[in-house]
């Protein structure tokens, strides 16, 4: 009773962002800003408005559908951010990227070998391997088990490299930074730097309730293409799994929505336990100029709004 009436009387707002080539993006209600340090030292800041459909439409605020319109404006807006921040902080690598073309093209076989990764290849391997189609539940967790499997071995990988190690230092910024902003304290390098990297509301942790979740989902579909068709096969389940993901990631934002909540009981720490846990892959201890970055970001996604906004300890549980 005493945690709810505190995080009643504490004020909502919704602050996160993203890591991205040598710097953050920090979103908050009504804006978004980008601040990136260039190869000769120099942070560079791009603000944009920025209000959500979820907010202005009464049909894309409803459950599930919010985080169906969430997800895709993010992605939008996380690919708008990332080849900004390569054009500051790379500029002789940007010279050098392909044409519009060149870059659909190569944008789409991004898509492609994501969906054979982390679609086709665990519903093939499960298929090839074991005799249980027509088992729903048993057929999607062990399809479920090698999609996991294979995320976490591709976090693994990509840690390795020099350049995402740094991404992954920002993207620590970035939490701490938020952490920070959360608390009520000041806003500084010294206290941000106090706070931890593993935040509840990370896309990480999200990811990984979008993998948890399609076992459950699919479960339930491939339940009823059986029952409809009276068989099914690894076509059928592509054909209904892949136009599907939206559900599923609409259902994972209203799941990660919960898990967010400062509850310390069993079932909500159960619930943040897997995604903090891969925090540990894409989070590292940003150095002091990563998490200045971060604060830039920060002060300039709220502009004018700043000084008023700070100093208040927040919650994010109330947003919808």
């Amino acid at each position: 009773m005493k945690h709810l009436i505190l995080t009643i009387m504490k004020p909502s707002i919704l602050v996160g962002g993203q890591a991205v080539i040598e710097g953050v993006m920090m979103r908050v209600p009504g804006a978004y800003a980008t601040a990136v340090r260039d190869p000769e030292g120099k942070v560079h800041v791009d603000k944009h408005d920025f209000i959500s459909r979820v907010e202005t439409s009464g049909f894309w605020k409803k459950p599930i559908l919010r985080g169906m319109m969430a997800l895709f404006e993010s992605i939008k807006m996380g690919m708008k951010t990332l080849q900004w921040s390569v054009d500051i902080a790379m500029p002789e690598e940007a010279e050098k990227q392909p044409g519009k073309l060149a870059h659909f093209f190569s944008t789409v076989f991004a898509i492609v070998l994501a969906i054979s990764m982390f679609v086709v290849a665990p519903l093939g391997l499960t298929t090839w391997l074991l005799d249980i189609e027509r088992e729903a539940v048993a057929f999607n967790i062990i399809s479920g088990l090698f999609r996991i499997s294979f995320f976490i071995l591709y976090l693994l990988a990509i840690s390795m490299m020099k350049d995402v190690k740094r991404l992954f230092r920002y993207h620590g910024a970035e939490h701490r930074v938020v952490f920070n902003f959360e608390s009520g304290k000041d806003v500084n390098v010294d206290n941000a730097q106090s706070f931890s990297t593993y935040h509840p509301r990370c896309g990480t942790s999200f990811m990984f309730i979008v993998l948890l979740t399609a076992i459950l989902v699919f479960a339930l579909i491939d339940t009823i293409v059986m029952a409809i068709f009276g068989e099914i096969t690894i076509f059928h389940r592509l054909a209904f799994h892949l136009p599907l993901m939206p559900l599923v990631a609409g259902i994972s934002y209203e799941i990660i929505k919960i898990t967010a909540r400062k509850d310390e009981s069993l079932f909500f720490r159960s619930l943040r336990a897997p995604g903090l846990w891969l925090q540990h892959i894409t989070t590292q201890p940003p150095e002091d100029d990563m998490v200045d970055v971060a604060i830039t970001a920060l002060q300039s996604a709220f502009g004018e709004k700043y000084n008023e906004m700070i100093g208040k300890e927040y919650t994010a549980e109330a947003i919808g």
